[in-house]
């Protein structure tokens, strides 16, 4: 299979067949730069092709703290007083750029989610 962009479908299903047949590939042969080539021309395909948007900021706060153990009681004094945490989990109250550097800080969820606007919250004016 000679290498060549990715433009349709079926050259899409070739090539995650020929990825598949290169996975047990050698390290420093030639098979295994054929599959990091291959492997790349798929991820630009399925990026424009299948694109993932990023997760909603408050189930990307709540899947930080289950994968550390926690709950939200771990948010109070991060984002604010219990009632505070209370109404951003309930999608009551927007992040404020002060709770989004916080959240960032603590537990290292990307800033560019957290910015994100949130699923079914209320939206801020342009007061």
């Amino acid at each position: 299979m000679e290498i060549k962009p990715i433009r349709t479908e079926l050259d899409y299903e070739r090539t995650l067949r020929e990825v598949e047949r290169l996975m047990d590939a050698k390290p420093g042969t030639a098979g295994e730069d054929r599959l990091d080539v291959l492997a790349t021309l798929v991820e630009a395909y399925e990026s424009k092709h299948f694109p993932i948007d990023p997760p909603d900021p408050i189930e990307a706060i709540r899947f930080r703290l289950e994968q550390q153990g926690l709950d939200p009681s771990a948010l109070v004094g991060v984002i604010g007083g219990r009632s505070r945490v209370y109404e951003v989990m309930q999608r009551k109250r927007a992040l404020s750029l002060a709770m989004i550097r916080r959240l960032h800080e603590r537990f290292g969820i990307p800033v560019e989610v957290l910015i994100r606007p949130i699923r079914g919250g209320r939206r801020r004016s342009a007061a």
